[in-house]
């Protein structure tokens, strides 16, 4: 890193500094992000947000804690729906691992070394009864004892120790009613205190840098409508598909985002929340990117969109003041704030035609399904103007057209006006769709 490296990703991290104050996050850590070398770092970084002022929830797992009692006990463990089965006979050791890993994880927060990123931290951990939980209950013929799932969470609770600055510890337990204890599932608990306190995100630690495609590269962003459709089609398994499940219901829930983050990376937290782009999976509800009609606030964004496909002539170039007496004739992809794609349509009602012009994807996020949401929304925008076929002028995109339905045409089946309008240097080829 050069000497003020660091200075300019400061700067850069202000908008997102200023976006997470006072915002409720809550984290998702598995008992294996314990035991791991980095999680020190993970601490540091939990303390870091802390003083950002961010509002922090975690909710922390006890797996391999839990089958070291067991195992040090000489008791078998079995497990089924992947569910860790505790018969009442384990629920003292289950209770005594989860306990002990509590302790840990507030002896950590409460490091305060002269040397140490922790100084001066001064950070309130509280935990409690703010999860009510009931049985799994007998299935498919198994009972599984007094292993639970998530009733009713105390959002009242949570939110006074959140008001009073406090970081709130959940452990994988969750109290009935009738004074049972239950040994509940970390991410299980994670998602449906995101969803209950509705959180602006949740975070969800795994070992890998993210959720991947069978080729090995990260899969950056889903959709929840996109996450639910490869747990059906059964593309994510295992606890992979445990952890996308639980992100995609907190969305679905209302929560804003979920992250799966790598709890190997040093710093993948603070790059996931202080970064456009990043370090792992995003989980999306609907308003992180939205598709929308332009507006004039939008105009310096298309332009820095647009200029570089200018520039190669790709795109007719267009001027400021075009752009703002043609504004309501675009649509944009927005981003975090930016503008990322854009498109605008060109109504001939005489010839029952629609123009798709100025049409734009920035580079970085391409082959995310961008281009497609935008020309579906121009379509949808044609077909509410009485459209009824949408035509294009390309010189470099042909085959992305003609994937997409558009048909080869010529020069003289375009309407009067374009005709007339018509660059002949540019030479650009004609498609025509039927909508």
């Amino acid at each position: 890193m050069k000497s003020n490296d660091w200075l300019h990703g400061f700067r850069h991290s202000s908008p997102y500094i200023n976006a997470h104050r006072g915002r409720t996050v809550v984290l998702t850590i598995p008992g294996d992000a314990i035991e791991h070398g980095n999680f020190i770092n993970i601490i540091h970084d939990i303390a870091l947000l802390s003083s950002l002022g961010v509002r922090l929830v975690v909710a922390f797992g006890a797996r391999p804690q839990i089958q070291a009692r067991l195992d040090g006990a000489g008791v078998e463990s079995s497990f089924a729906k992947g569910l860790r089965i505790t018969p009442q006979e384990h629920l003292g050791m289950v209770m005594e691992a989860i306990g002990g890993l509590r302790a840990y994880l507030e002896s950590h927060l409460s490091m305060g070394l002269v040397n140490s990123p922790m100084h001066n931290a001064r950070i309130r951990v509280s935990g409690g009864n703010y999860v009510a939980a009931k049985p799994v209950g007998v299935l498919d013929g198994i009972d599984f004892g007094h292993t639970g799932k998530v009733r009713r969470v105390d959002v009242a609770g949570i939110e006074k120790l959140l008001e009073l600055g406090h970081i709130v510890l959940l452990p994988p337990m969750g109290y009935s009613p009738t004074g049972d204890a239950f040994n509940l599932s970390y991410e299980d608990v994670g998602s449906q205190v995101a969803a209950a306190l509705q959180a602006e995100k949740l975070m969800v630690f795994i070992d890998d840098p993210g959720l991947q495609e069978e080729d090995g590269s990260l899969i950056r962003e889903l959709s929840a409508r996109q996450a639910s459709e490869r747990l059906a089609s059964g593309a994510v398994t295992g606890h992979d598909a445990d952890l996308l499940r639980a992100a995609c219901d907190a969305c679905v829930k209302g929560v804003r985002r979920a992250h799966i983050i790598s709890y190997v990376d040093d710093g993948a937290l603070l790059k996931e929340l202080f970064t456009r782009d990043g370090a792992g999976t995003l989980v999306s509800g609907d308003h992180y990117e939205q598709f929308r009609q332009a507006r004039v606030e939008d105009i310096g964004g298309i332009l820095e969109l647009i200029q570089p496909l200018e520039e190669q002539g790709i795109l007719v170039r267009r001027s400021r003041e075009m752009l703002e007496t043609e504004i309501d004739r675009f649509v944009v992809a927005e981003r975090d704030g930016t503008i990322v794609g854009c498109a605008a349509l060109y109504s001939y009602p005489e010839e029952g035609a629609g123009e798709l012009s100025c049409f734009a994807v920035d580079p970085n996020y391409r082959r995310a399904g961008r281009g497609d949401e935008i020309l579906a929304m121009v379509e949808k925008l044609a077909r509410g103007q009485g459209i009824q076929k949408l035509f294009v002028l390309t010189t470099q995109t042909e085959h992305w057209f003609r994937e997409r339905g558009f048909q080869p045409s010529t020069v003289q089946a375009l309407p009067g006006p374009k005709l007339a309008s018509y660059n002949t240097q540019r030479n650009s080829k004609v498609f025509f769709k039927p909508l």
